[in-house]
């Protein structure tokens, strides 16, 4: 009985439902009918066209973690100029004239009227430099926009392939001529190219600075050394060509008081690790090249396998009837004023050199180093050379020309910037002629999602360049990708902070950034990272972030030399080191109004002048400075934030790890 009744109850309730549901059906149906003929009377005008709106229609996009600054997508700016119209803040920003050139050209202005041309106060030389750049830089500009025809002409020109010899030969008396001691190879080196050097090591003699041991001052060295070096001469201009190759025999004169040959290489400066074959063979366990060790044996005077045997024990193995096994000493392959015949070959996993027909030592490729750039053979030191013969060169190659590091396609575009603040604009410091490492950049870390969907900006910001043709090609390169800012003025290591000033500009009146991170065009940077560090502090606080040097001392001599006239105190501020650093909104906008108002005091080291300008602000309002290892000056470590020194090709190798193994690894394979 009871279950008679249950199942009723259950059937009618069964009944209620679907009637429900075919009310609730009936009733959409009705007020849709309604409503689209609304729709079409009224057309879309109640529909805000404007990002923000107004009244109910806007909307406030709250990004709580970084997936969600990733995945959530928000209104697209317009391509063409839209003032934008923020919500009243506490600290509201005049207006600016930005310039309609679509973005590529900064909107900032140096006034060089206010500059006192007479003044010999020490910031005063800076301010005088950046007149005189700004004046080049517009009519550099200029000459941009009117020779169209010209354009045309260069861009033809660049589009030539280059054609090179498949062997080059070169006397000592040609190869020493005019003091270059350089053999230049068009097109580089290829798989199965080989350079032969025939020359005599020089005597000893006397050095009071070796480089290559510490001395006491007055004391002096007895020092017979060369090196041979392939140098990328192609790959830069109006900087030192990196090291492809470092082979530096040392006949006399290491630290360690024995004959020893050192192989490493070089890029901006920074040398990677050296190879040191010292006489010891490499260990059967050690990774080899193309099959041959990396350093052969020759004798040492320390060697205890050469010291004379016992008289006894030449007996003992005579009546034993022991055989010794047959062993070859070689000398160390390079003799002073004895001639030799060198022969550096390129095999599939690295170089490999022979003197005098006997393989001496091999060294392995390292990441960032190719073979086509290896473009020059120098030769200096201690060696008189009388002759030098590469073959089997490569008779063609990509040209030089920006077009070989820039991809023209869409997929490489920078996206266009939101209708809401950014949470991090990146401005990233590049010279003109620096195609190859924009463009590596682009392929790398600009490719993260917190980028490509406009959370994160990335702009290069770089001058104009003194060759005309490096301009063209800038300026076509801007437009196209609409990732880089061009600062109207001839570009000058020592007015590198006026770039620092536009980052700061640009993102506090274009990007509307919340905080502004500045890097270099050699930088690694881990984008997840950096927003993850920034947000480790609460808002609304002023932060200075990086790896931050503290009671540095000017240089006063040498090539970074820095006089009293240009700094006159005895430490600098503390500043963060160039690399990478991060400053919040409101310091960047107190120095954009400082700068403006002409009291913005530059200096030619562009890290340390953010420094001194970071300590103004904190005079006022406090700053909280971080610091962190983790944004690495000096290369890359562990688990780091930035990585400085990163070649184009290094760029890629970091990137590829970084997706496929999901954790920050280095290539430091130089």
């Amino acid at each position: 009985m009871k279950r008679a009744k249950f199942d009723l109850f259950m059937s009618l309730s069964r009944q209620r439902s679907v009637q429900v549901l075919i009310f609730l059906g009936f009733l959409y149906v009705l007020l849709v009918g309604f409503e689209v003929p609304f729709v079409f009377r009224n057309g879309f005008s109640l529909v805000s066209q404007d990002g923000f709106g107004t009244g109910q229609f806007s909307k406030s996009f709250v990004l709580d973690s970084e997936e969600e600054l990733a995945e959530k997508e928000a209104p697209i700016r317009p391509l063409f100029d839209v003032p934008l119209q923020f919500p009243p803040t506490q600290s509201s920003k005049p207006e600016r004239k930005i310039r309609e050139i679509k973005n590529t050209l900064s909107s900032l202005v140096f006034d060089g009227s206010f500059v006192n041309m007479t003044s010999k106060d020490g910031f005063s030389g800076i301010l005088k430099s950046a007149k005189e750049a700004f004046d080049v830089g517009r009519k550099l500009w200029k000459e941009l926009e009117l020779h169209k025809k010209e354009v045309g002409f260069l861009e033809s020109n660049n589009n030539k392939t280059e054609e090179c010899p498949h062997s080059i030969s070169m006397s000592g008396f040609d190869f020493q001529g005019k003091g270059k001691r350089m053999m230049v190879l068009p097109c580089g080196l290829t798989l199965g190219s080989h350079v032969t050097v025939v020359g005599r090591p020089k005597r000893v003699h006397q050095e009071h600075d070796p480089k290559i041991s510490l001395l006491k001052e007055g004391q002096f060295l007895m020092v017979s050394q060369f090196m041979m070096e392939l140098q990328g001469l192609k790959t830069v201009d109006g900087e030192d060509p990196p090291r492809i190759l470092h082979f530096n025999p040392r006949l006399k004169g290491d630290w360690s008081g024995k004959p020893v040959i050192e192989q490493n290489t070089c890029y901006r400066m920074q040398w990677g690790t050296a190879q040191r074959c010292e006489g010891w063979r490499s260990r059967d366990d050690e990774e080899t090249v193309d099959g041959q060790v990396k350093c052969e044996k020759w004798t040492r005077d320390d060697d205890a396998n050469h010291s004379e045997q016992s008289k006894a024990s030449w007996w003992l193995n005579r009546i034993v009837g022991r055989k010794k096994p047959v062993s070859f000493d070689w000398p160390f392959p390079l003799s002073e004023d004895k001639l030799f015949v060198l022969t550096l070959s390129a095999g599939l996993e690295g170089y490999h050199i022979n003197v005098d027909g006997r393989h001496v030592t091999s060294f392995p490729y390292r990441t960032g180093f190719a073979l086509e750039d290896a473009t020059g053979l120098s030769l200096n030191g201690d060696v008189d050379i009388d002759s030098v013969f590469a073959a089997s060169l490569p008779t063609s190659h990509p040209s030089f020309a920006p077009q070989k590091h820039l991809d023209m396609s869409n997929r490489w575009k920078a996206p266009p910037l939101l209708d809401q603040p950014a949470d991090l604009l990146i401005g990233i410091l590049s010279a003109g002629n620096h195609f190859a490492e924009r463009m590596a950049i682009r392929r790398s870390w600009m490719q993260h999602k917190l980028i490509k969907s406009s959370n994160v900006v990335a702009r290069f910001f770089v001058a104009l360049h003194g060759r005309k043709d490096i301009n063209v090609e800038l300026k076509k390169e801007a437009e196209f990708f609409g990732d880089v800012v061009i600062v109207p003025y001839m570009d000058n290591y020592d007015l590198v902070v006026l770039k620092t000033v536009t980052i700061c500009e640009y993102g506090v009146h274009v990007a509307f950034a919340k905080h502004i991170m500045k890097c270099d065009d050699d930088t690694f940077v881990r984008v997840d990272a950096v927003i993850q560090e920034v947000n480790k502090i609460p808002e609304n606080r002023s932060l200075y972030v990086g790896n931050i040097n503290y009671y540095h001392k000017p240089l006063r001599n040498g090539k970074w030399a820095v006089t009293y006239e240009e700094w006159p105190e005895e430490d600098y501020p503390p500043y963060a080191n160039g690399p990478g650093y991060i400053i919040s909104s409101d310091i960047a906008d107190f120095i954009v109004s400082e700068f403006d108002r002409h009291k913005l005091k530059l200096f030619k080291m562009e890290d340390v002048s953010m420094g001194m300008w970071v300590e103004k602000f904190n005079s006022t309002r406090h700053v909280q400075y971080v610091h962190s290892l983790k944004f690495s000056q000096a290369g890359c470590v562990d688990d780091y934030y930035s990585a400085h020194y990163q070649s184009p090709r290094q760029m890629i190798c970091m990137w590829n790890k970084l997706q496929q193994q999901g954790r920050p690894l280095c290539c430091n394979m130089r």
